[in-house]
This record gives structure tokens, sequence and C-alpha cells, in this order.
């Protein structure tokens, strides 16, 4: 089993979590279990507490001005974990921490926090060339620190951050597929123009090749120039404001002709990837870990009565098909018309393998949290190993 681990910068102590991804499937979210190794010397009668913090972050910290922040804390949980409060209680230790407490001995103490069902994935807008700083977007953090009571100002030597994910898996029944019709009358045309697109299944996996199938009725007497498919991400921002951005995550112009009074059907491969969109400034991510590549923001899952607010940021996506519609004969130089129509998609990732846990890095995973160098990489491997052993 793959093992974070984080010290404080003076050393003192360090924090222990098995994985960095913690699954929402709808009406529950994984617990985040783990474990906080402290010298008993340095704690001193002091307590040590671990904190979870969902924040949505709307502006970079060096725009901080006059004490005021450009985030907001969306939920805050703490509990205190040495010496351990009479009145918590721990549940059935997980397997993990069993393993980490029997290696690490008794200055170990175990840990469990629970997120609430409401909160939103991690997301980030992904930065301009020139942005610095931790970008825009909804981030999870936990912190283990060291102090006499929760007021006290806690200073960076005596505390430990590691960033998780909350994300989200598609549910194991797919709806039905989404279709869409338009018909166009034009002038000097006695019949319509029909426009049919469908698509076998509204949830689609990221990476996975989207099928999309188009039927065209022209009764017309114009000509079907070029067929253009898009995908489209919206992103709503909805807590501090209401700015809504649209970034094309995919388009392509297929040159297929249909000409006057006839009929055509076929079906297109479209595939939209954050590799192609790196440069757009403010297109939804994926939370982000240290050292660790992303994709294209999942779509958001709204369960019903859901305060949309404290989600802070929603995703969504949609396929357009637009036909480009022209003139023929020697009426062909006028302008074109466009004919479309729009499908909704859902892009989120599958459920892991049976077998494997949700949310575990696979057996490949090299632990972000661990850094890349190869002394840390050597590190890594030790661990797994003496933990195993």
């Amino acid at each position: 089993h793959r093992v974070f681990k984080k010290t404080s910068s003076n050393g003192k102590f360090s924090i222990y979590l098995g994985k960095r991804d913690f699954v929402d499937d709808v009406d529950t979210v994984e617990p985040i279990d783990g474990v906080i190794l402290v010298d008993p010397e340095y704690l001193k009668g002091r307590k040590m507490f671990v904190r979870l913090t969902c924040a949505f972050r709307y502006g970079r910290d060096d725009l901080d001005v006059i004490g005021l922040t450009f985030r907001k804390d969306l939920y805050v949980q703490t509990k205190q974990v040495a010496p351990a409060e009479p009145t918590s209680i721990q549940g059935p230790l997980t397997a993990l921490q069993e393993r980490l407490l029997h290696k690490l001995g008794v200055n170990a103490y175990p840990f469990t926090l629970q997120m609430v069902a409401n909160l939103p994935c991690s997301v980030t807008l992904q930065p301009g060339p020139e942005d610095s700083g931790k970008p825009c977007g909804v981030d999870f953090e936990v912190k283990s620190f060291c102090a006499e009571n929760l007021e006290e100002k806690i200073s960076k030597s005596d505390s430990v951050q590691l960033v998780v994910r909350k994300v989200q898996f598609s549910a194991l029944e797919p709806g039905p597929g989404p279709w869409a019709q338009t018909i166009r009358s034009f002038f000097l045309s006695s019949q319509p123009l029909q426009l049919q697109a469908w698509m076998d299944r509204e949830v689609h996996y990221h990476g996975e090749a989207i099928s999309v199938h188009v039927s065209i009725n022209n009764y017309t007497n114009k000509v079907i120039r070029r067929i253009k498919i898009a995908v489209i991400q919206i992103t709503d921002v909805v807590l501090y404001s209401l700015d809504k951005y649209t970034k094309t995550v995919f388009i392509r112009e297929f040159t297929e002709t249909v000409a006057a009074n006839s009929s055509f059907s076929q079906t297109f491969a479209v595939t939209p990837l954050l590799a192609a969109n790196r440069q757009k400034q403010g297109l939804a991510l994926d939370g982000k870990l240290k050292h660790e590549d992303t994709n294209l923001a999942s779509s958001t899952i709204l369960r019903p009565g859901m305060n949309k607010e404290l989600l802070g940021i929603l995703v969504s996506y949609k396929v357009k098909v637009n036909l480009m519609v022209s003139y023929g004969g020697i009426l062909g130089g006028l302008p074109a018309s466009d004919v479309g129509v729009e499908l909704p998609l859902i892009l989120i990732h599958p459920k892991p393998p049976h077998g494997e846990r949700a949310g575990e890095a696979p057996r490949n995973y090299y632990p972000v949290g661990l850094g890349l160098s190869s002394s840390q990489k050597r590190v890594a491997s030790g661990l797994e190993r003496w933990l195993r052993g």
C-alpha cells in the first residue's frame, strides 16, 4: 500500500496518509484516515490538532491588500488528536492505521476526518502564463499543527499541510443518450432541412472518444459544405459573482458535402483533451496536486436541494453540431447559413477496476507528496518496504 508522508520543517512531527484522492459517490464521501507521529518532548503538554479545510480561492496571494484575502473557507473541521479528548469517539481503525501504529509505536496517533456530502469537488482554473502563486479554484487541505489552544497563532514550523482532492466517479447505470433535432425552412425551397444528432450515452470518461451520430435529410435546394462539431465547457463561478466562462475544448470541421435533395448519415469521433488546451486561461481543470498532471474538470453532479453557492464553481459540457449551408448553382456566392443543435455531455472519471480500492493510487503511481528527486524516490520505496515488512 502506498503511503504519503510529510514532516514539519522542524522535524518534530509527521503526517501519514494512505492516499490523496477521496471519492464522492454522491451520497457519501470516503473518510480521510491517517496517522500523526509526534516527538513527545516537543509536545510537552501541548495539543496536536488535525484540520480539514475546503476553500475557494478567487485571487492570487500576491494580490491580497489591506488584510483582505481572496479566499473563502467553505468548510472547516478540526479534531484534537493528541492527547485524545475523552469525549471523542475514534471508530474502528483502518488497516492502514493499524499497520502504521504497529510500525510507529506509542508516539503515533490515528485520526479520521469525515467530509460532509454537499461540498464541491476539487477544481482548478488554469492560470495564464504570467500568473504566479496558487491558482484560483476549490481545494482541500489537511493540516496538522501543535498548539496550546485553537486561538493560538500557528507558525509554519509548527504545522504541516498536505493537499488532498475530492473526486467523483461515474454512476453505475448511465442514463439514455441525448438526442436533438432541428428543422429549418429556407426561401425558395418547398421542403425543409432536417438535422438530427445523438449520442449513445450522456456520460463519457476523460480521454475517451465520444461518438456523435449525425443524420441529415436535405430536402432543400441548398448544399451543405461542412459539418462542424465542437465540445464546449461552461464554468459558472457562483460564489462571489455570477461569472460564466465558456471555453471551446474541442472543435473540428469535417468537409462532408451533402448535395441538395439528398440524405446523409455518419458517426464522428471527437475527443476533448487538456493537452490541446493548455494555453487557455480560466479553463476549469480537476484539482491538481503538486508535481502531478490533471485533466479537464469533471462535470459537476448536483444533488436535489443542494446550495449551488456552496459549490463555488459549477462545470458542465455540451456538444454542438453545426451545418454550414450555402446556395448551389448561380446563387453559390451568397452568404452561408448556420444550422445547429446542442447535446448535453457529462465528462467524469470511470469507477476503478474491480479489486482496486476507490481513490487508491495505482501500483505504478509515485507518491507526489514525497517529491520527484532520485533520493526522495528511494525514500518512497523504502517507506513502502518498511510498511509491508
